[in-house]
């Protein structure tokens, strides 16, 4: 006979609700200060993740397949609906609303995926580690500036968390034998496993480890009522690989295009390497590479040596998982964002530079991000384990007291040093900043309506900047990547053999696909721009033009 379930504590609904608002009000709190020290638009792939949603419709060549190919496309599409506003694609603000939206969302998912895999909800020590593991992931500096920004990281970890959070649901429930509840919540599980995957490419990695656990455990272990919802599970796991194999392709004629491409981080990595040298730290060394994503890891919750207390935290609340409470297994997912980056900064041309290690720079520092989810977590089980020991409440008063101090102390550290993630937005646009509102000033001057040639993969801020439409400028994203080897017959093509029949305007910088490719024979240069650590930019006026467009 069914056991009755349990009546939900009164407390249970408001503490979720109570979540959700702590979460929105300092989401929109931080975007408005951000907003205002024009912070948003710091990071060139933020402002590349923009201009690619807009390109889908503002375009001389509009439509999806200016969604491209190295980054995947749910990002994009949730920002269009957005973008269609010129006010909120030159803020950046259209960009910001999704992370800001994910950000809420995935500590609503923290609380709810501890208060899950805990056993009693009755049970202050439950509640205060939900409460715990929440509050070291709302309040954790860098994320709260991640999330204004249109960066991938924050909706990937709303995906990420409620696929976690919903798998637990569905393992309890199927063990309190609610069969149909459970495969309710594997399927939820499996739609946000398709939302991780088709956000970033950790999500695959995440897609093949669940996957394999659900058949394990519907077809090997004692959970045969989730049968049913393991075949869609699996189903939605390989949905969006495929997806994504699939169009890369129809359109590329290469399924790994994103992978091995010429605008693949591999490729990217061998153009600017120099031969002889290693070309990143942990290149083709799984060791070195768990060592430099660690290290991000800890720059993003802590800095000095209370980094030593969040790594601690983590093992210790790992090891009372792996022994005291073994029935808390799933949570042990949350560690998926460690291999994945071994794996990319080892073998896929993904480097991690730190600011304290050589080459004591910032890039990529960011993707430690993605473990705060399991020092959240894992640090609420650290507490949560050694509390359920203590023979006392004095002394369990006193283990929440040190972590909660721990991450007051850690976080105001974090902001007297300035968060680590705005730190490296910070430095790599300086140079490329002031390259674009130059490019945007002397734009404005240009004659109203003229249309322009350039490669836009590098600075399309500059017409972000000025608010020119995209689909005034003939770019690489005009160029229809079916027609292979070559596509003499392409726009991007036609323009490059002969800018004055298409273009008033040519912008070639060092080295480009224009300064590379263009016939200069029809062209005046009449501006040059030079900014330290950026090419040098010529401006053409195209000699005679019969705006054959």
């Amino acid at each position: 006979m069914k056991k009755p379930a349990k009546p939900k504590p009164a407390h249970s609904d408001r503490d979720i609700l109570l979540v959700f608002q702590v979460a929105a009000s300092i989401s929109i709190a931080s975007f408005f200060y951000y907003l205002q020290k024009s912070d948003l638009l710091l990071y060139g792939d933020a402002v590349a993740h923009i201009n690619i949603a807009r390109r889908v419709f503002d375009s001389r060549t509009p439509g999806l397949l200016q969604l491209g190919t190295v980054w995947l496309p749910l990002p994009h599409l949730l920002m269009i609906p957005l973008l269609f506003s010129r006010l909120l694609w030159q803020t950046g603000i259209g960009g910001s609303i999704p992370s800001m939206l994910a950000y809420v969302f995935s500590v609503a998912g923290i609380f709810q995926l501890v208060r899950t895999v805990l056993p009693d909800l009755r049970d202050p020590i439950t509640r205060f580690a939900a409460w715990l593991a929440a509050v070291i992931f709302v309040l954790n500096p860098n994320l709260i500036y991640l999330q204004t920004t249109a960066m991938t990281e924050p909706l990937y970890l709303a995906f990420f968390i409620w696929t976690i959070a919903f798998f637990v649901g569905a393992i309890r429930k199927c063990v309190a034998g609610e069969a149909v509840k459970a495969n309710s919540s594997l399927l939820k599980s499996g739609v946000c496993l398709t939302g991780a995957c088709l956000t970033r490419y950790d999500g695959w990695l995440l897609a093949a480890a669940m996957s394999v656990l659900v058949v394990l455990l519907a077809w090997v272990g004692n959970f045969v009522s989730l049968r049913s919802g393991a075949k869609k599970f699996t189903m939605l796991a390989v949905a969006a690989p495929a997806l994504w194999l699939g169009y890369n392709a129809a359109v590329y004629h290469n399924p790994l295009e994103f992978a091995n491409g010429p605008y693949s981080a591999k490729a990217i990595e061998q153009k600017t390497s120099v031969p002889g040298t290693p070309p990143h730290p942990g290149a083709n060394d799984l060791r070195t590479a768990f060592k430099y994503y660690l290290k991000s890891a800890e720059l993003n919750v802590a800095a000095g040596k209370l980094q030593l207390f969040w790594v601690a935290g983590l093992i210790f609340g790992t090891a009372v998982v792996v022994l005291f409470q073994r029935k808390l297994w799933p949570v042990l997912l949350l560690w998926i964002p460690v291999p994945f980056y071994m794996l990319s900064v080892a073998y896929s041309g993904v480097p991690i530079f730190l600011p304290d290690w050589w080459p004591y720079s910032h890039y990529n520092v960011r993707y430690g991000i993605e473990l705060l989810p399991a020092f959240s977590v894992f640090a609420a089980m650290a507490a949560y384990g050694v509390m359920k020991f203590a023979s006392t409440a004095k002394v369990r008063s006193a283990v929440a007291l040190i972590f909660v101090a721990a991450a007051t102390v850690s976080y105001v550290q974090v902001w007297r040093t300035v968060p680590v993630t705005l730190q490296e937005a910070v430095v790599n646009s300086r140079t490329r900043s002031l390259l674009e509102r130059q490019l945007a000033a002397i734009f404005k001057t240009l004659p109203q309506n003229s249309t322009f040639l350039m490669y836009l993969g590098d600075h399309v801020g500059a017409w972000e900047q000025a608010g020119i439409p995209l689909s005034r400028t003939i770019n690489e994203g005009n160029h229809r990547p079916w027609k292979q080897p070559s596509d003499p017959s392409g726009l991007w093509e036609r323009a490059l053999a002969h800018p004055a029949r298409y273009a008033d305007f040519v912008i070639a910088f060092d080295h480009d696909a224009v300064a590379t490719a263009v016939n200069k024979s029809e062209l005046q240069a009449f501006t040059i721009l030079r900014v330290t650590g950026q090419p040098e930019a010529t401006i053409y006026r195209t000699l005679s033009s019969n705006h054959a467009r």
